[in-house]
């Protein structure tokens, strides 16, 4: 495996030969053409909606690395957006190109569904919280006398908002997808990512990582073709945990950004912008844990 934070760590990207159409939590989009786009993925790391201050070197290239692994292999699930374009033709400039080559994707342009197409197989996070409450989760109910961290009786969807910068997720029900998308595509969305989750949950589990939910971001083509975007099971969209630690009735340990909520969990903080700095321990304990995710899932 390469040594992923060997270069400086990029809080944002600025390419001058193309225009930078978008900002996200983590990715700038770039306009290539009327058909094709450059997502550069960044070290920005965001925690409850809030994009932190300090970047976590080679956190962009691990997730890059990682969508890149799960879409070659779940292209019998759903398509992805990845394109057959060449980057030397979207970024001429060798040097220019030497500080993205790694950590970012041509794609497609495709229109987004706006919905966070969100798996539980754990009950964890917020899931945890609703059930404490409601024996439910997102409006789900599941079984009587479950602990922190248990495995669902079947993986489940719950599907949220999908929000810009700055702003929060919201859980939304079924329905609202059902009248934001159509019944149909709805339907696809909630079966694609149900199988796409079980895939990875499989391959994850045989080499020492419980993947206990995640969350996929979906967008159409002309045709109308159902096409897996963005990112796909990495630490920043999924919640793994070493199998060899997994104890239910506690929060396991991870290979994500858990690590990060938890120190910021301790903190005075109302999880609003501007979010705060992050210690240096917090920084390398996070950049190490995504890295071993790496290793693990595609050793």
């Amino acid at each position: 495996m390469p040594n992923t934070a060997a270069s400086p760590p990029m809080h944002e990207s600025n390419l001058r030969g193309l225009t930078r159409t978008h900002q996200g939590k983590v990715r700038d989009i770039y306009a290539i053409d009327d058909t094709h786009m450059l997502i550069v993925t960044t070290d920005r790391l965001s925690a409850f909606d809030v994009v932190l201050p300090d970047p976590i070197p080679g956190k962009g290239r691990v997730l890059t690395s990682i969508s890149n692994f799960w879409f070659a292999r779940t292209g019998h699930i759903v398509p992805n957006h990845l394109a057959a374009y060449p980057l030397e033709r979207a970024v001429p400039d060798a040097a220019e190109r030497a500080t993205i080559a790694d950590r970012c994707m041509v794609v497609r342009r495709l229109k987004a569904l706006p919905v966070e197409a969100v798996v539980r197989g754990y009950l964890i996070g917020s899931g945890w919280k609703d059930y404490e409450s409601t024996g439910k989760v997102c409006g789900i109910a599941l079984p009587s006398g479950l602990r922190m961290a248990d495995r669902l009786p079947s993986p489940i969807f719950t599907p949220s908002t999908k929000a810009e910068r700055g702003h929060h997720d919201e859980n939304v029900g079924f329905a609202e997808i059902e009248a934001a998308i159509g019944p149909a595509l709805a339907a696809r969305v909630r079966d694609t990512a149900i199988a796409l989750y079980e895939f990875a949950a499989a391959h994850a589990l045989e080499r020492g990582i419980i993947i206990a939910d995640t969350k996929f971001e979906f967008g159409v083509d002309e045709a109308g073709t159902l096409t897996l975007i963005d990112e796909a099971l990495t630490p920043d969209s999924s919640r793994f945990w070493p199998v060899d630690t997994y104890s239910p009735g506690t929060s396991p340990p991870s290979f994500d950004k858990q690590f990060v909520r938890d120190y910021l969990e301790t903190l005075d903080w109302d999880k609003t912008p501007p979010g705060p700095p992050l210690p240096a321990e917090v920084i390398r304990g996070t950049s190490e844990r995504y890295q071993e995710a790496l290793r693990r899932l595609t050793a």
